[in-house]
């Protein structure tokens, strides 16, 4: 099985709203084998909420700094929290 593709979007430095539209367009372009992977300054809780909604697999996690790291994909053979560089 090939190596899934990683999107990903540094936020950090992003001011609202762009941190969410960004996710949004890439998160509608992901297929099997991709996921989408954010790290934000916040737990983007609107995204992961409107991910869940359309039936996207979803992982988040807070890194000892403070950092979010944000996993989202459609591809139910991928296992988010072993992609999270946490």
């Amino acid at each position: 099985m090939p190596e899934p593709t990683k999107i990903f979007l540094d936020a950090r430095e992003l001011e609202h709203p762009a941190p969410l539209e960004r996710a949004i367009a890439a998160i509608r372009e992901l297929g099997n084998g991709n996921y989408f992977y954010m790290i934000h300054r916040k737990n983007p809780i609107p995204l992961i909420e409107l991910a869940k909604e359309q039936g996207f697999t979803v992982f988040s996690k807070e890194d000892s700094d403070g950092i979010w790291h944000v996993l989202i994909t459609r591809d139910k053979s991928l296992t988010l929290e072993a992609l999270c560089n946490v």
